[in-house]
């Protein structure tokens, strides 16, 4: 078992490697210090003891987001705030076996002995106010797809997108 979460805990670190250094075209890397002041407090008022990594720029649905990446307490999370300073997102890195049961049992039932490379919860903030809107899992399938599969809360599986034909942009 000790293995197992070992080598768990090493597919995580390279998935986020390889995530790290990938970038879609709509996203342009800023340096920490170009970004706006608003941001970086917003950012650092909801994760006060976070070491800030990087930052992107990106177009979501025509609007101009930051994407903060930071280390907090050992954990990975990637915060997506307006220009203004307002959290939209929070995506965070987590374990396989801190996944709700109804989504370990979706993901076993629909892929059975499925690796899972990254595992993170999804959040979304509106007024303020957190809600976990899904688990999204980067997997590898038994028959060797790579799949990164989103999972309502409550067991349900909401998007499917197969990674397995795509290039890795750098």
């Amino acid at each position: 078992m000790k293995s197992l979460i070992s080598w768990t805990a090493a597919s995580a670190v390279l998935g986020l490697a390889i995530l790290a250094t990938t970038t879609r075209a709509d996203e342009e890397k800023v340096p920490l210090d170009k970004v706006p002041k608003a941001v970086l407090d917003a950012v650092k008022a909801r994760f006060p003891d976070a070491k800030l990594l990087s930052a992107e720029k990106e177009k979501e649905d025509g609007k101009t987001v930051y994407e903060i990446a930071v280390k907090n307490r050992g954990q990975s999370i990637e915060v997506t705030l307006t220009p203004e300073g307002t959290i939209v997102e929070i995506e965070k890195e987590i374990a396989a076996k801190n996944m709700p049961k109804a989504v370990a049992e979706a993901l076993e039932a629909k892929y059975p002995k499925a690796e899972y490379k990254m595992i993170e919860e999804v959040i979304k903030v509106k007024d303020g106010k957190e809600k976990l809107e899904h688990i999204e899992v980067l997997l590898t399938t038994s028959g060797g797809k790579i799949l990164e599969v989103g999972v309502a809360p409550n067991g349900k599986i909401v998007r499917t997108e197969d990674k397995s034909k795509k290039k890795v942009e750098k």
